[in-house]
């Protein structure tokens, strides 16, 4: 068996297209332009790029950036009276921060200071609450963007076991969730579970979000198994070993360009949708 490669590249393009054409029709229709307004601390090489790359999708899509660089020295009351400002801007439709900040910083302080009408990145407590309990409100933007993977490729999670390796509040944790909401029968593991090739080897949806490089082993894929490698590590290395894989599993994503192209299709839809939210909510109060 060879697995079929799930790659994102052509699918995150169809909806920077979609998000492009809801810019033009909000724009014309109303007079608003979707803002997303990313906030960075330091000067993280990695981040500085993802940030770029971000904007630059943007642009493509006809939606205004603005970028607010912050000093590597910035405290956790200052990023927070940053991130407040943002909120209270009406000209700002979403919000991001990348993540993560320095050490010295409280990240999830900061994270709380997004307005949840703003939080299109998914990392509020908030968000994660309302898409637990199916209420309107934003995905994490990654788990977000591999359901719409897994519907590109026709895998319905209703019925299934899955497994989701990692505990990330904004990767593992809503990842779980969203699974969970469709009907698959979901545990989570994590670097310090013991025995996890056993159970690996018993589900038929495995979404390796660790943040360890070839963690997953090919040989404890159950054959037929749909892998989702949510991971990036230096020189390209996700957390599932790729070659192992693709001889037991049906579906495998590539790491890059599987995962990484719709975590950034996400978060322009969903900017998109809070500018639509924001514009519809003026029209009603006037």
């Amino acid at each position: 068996m060879t697995a079929q490669l799930m790659t994102g590249t052509d699918l995150a393009k169809d909806s920077l297209d979609r998000s492009a054409r809801r810019t033009r029709d909000l724009l014309r229709e109303t007079g608003v332009r979707p803002c997303l307004a990313t906030v960075l601390v330091g000067e993280d090489l990695g981040s500085v790029t993802y940030v770029a790359m971000k904007r630059n999708r943007c642009a493509t899509a006809g939606i205004d950036s603005r970028h607010v660089p912050l000093p590597v020295a910035t405290t956790t009351a200052e990023l927070v009276a940053t991130v407040r400002a943002l909120s209270d801007d009406p000209s700002v439709h979403g919000i991001l921060l990348q993540h993560p900040v320095p050490a010295h910083i409280d990240e999830r302080a900061a994270f709380e200071a997004i307005d949840p009408a703003k939080d299109v990145d998914g990392v509020t407590m908030w968000s994660f609450a309302a898409m637990a309990f199916g209420h309107l409100g934003f995905a994490s933007c990654t788990p977000g963007g591999i359901m719409r993977l897994l519907d590109a490729y026709g895998v319905d999670p209703a019925g299934r076991r899955a497994v989701v390796v990692g505990r990330s509040p904004i990767l593992g944790k809503p990842m779980g969730m969203l699974l969970l909401a469709r009907d698959a029968t979901v545990t989570y593991c994590h670097s310090k579970t013991v025995d996890l090739p056993a159970i690996v080897a018993t589900v038929d949806i495995v979404v390796a979000a660790v943040g360890r490089p070839r963690f997953i082993k090919g040989r404890d894929i159950k054959p037929g198994a749909v892998v989702i490698d949510a991971g990036y590590n230096p020189g390209n290395v996700g957390d599932v070993d790729f070659e192992g894989a693709m001889e037991r599993a049906s579906l495998l994503t590539p790491v890059p360009g599987g995962v990484g192209p719709m975590t950034i299709a996400v978060l322009l839809e969903q900017t998109v949708d809070a500018a639509v939210r924001h514009a519809a909510s003026v029209a009603a109060s006037r």
